[in-house]
């Protein structure tokens, strides 16, 4: 919602899609920035029938919005079979300690994309 209106509206669509990132926030915030044409959700609120789980809560910050009003908390998704806490462990281990190995790789190589990105004189920062 922005200034009391309904931007956008979304339900959770990932079995329906098969597609594990879409959770209703998620689809919600998809949905709004088509709306608004913008990337960037300044001014807007997100209401949510539970506490956002750590994707959904990173993508409302990445969204810049302003406020997150829930229902149901972590506690009870857990109660109901969908635990987050795992996740939220996994994020605060050094990498070499996490479940799914992870290591990087051709960091130099890599690096000539973030190099290209900062030479544009018109990029658009977020």
């Amino acid at each position: 919602m922005r200034d009391g209106e309904i931007i956008a509206t979304g339900v959770n669509q990932v079995t329906a899609t098969h597609d594990p990132t879409a959770h209703a926030e998620i689809v919600a915030i998809r949905e709004a920035c088509r709306a608004l044409g913008d990337f960037q959700l300044a001014g807007c609120v997100i209401y949510t029938s539970c506490e956002p789980c750590p994707m959904c809560l990173s993508a409302i910050y990445w969204a810049r919005c302003d406020a997150i009003f829930y229902g149901s908390s972590a506690a009870d998704a857990a109660d109901a079979g969908f635990d987050d806490a795992f996740l939220y462990g996994e994020i605060n281990r050094p990498l070499a300690a996490r479940k799914i190995p992870i290591q990087r790789l051709l960091g130099d190589e890599a690096m000539e994309s973030f190099d290209a990105w900062l030479t544009l004189p018109d990029r658009i920062e977020y």
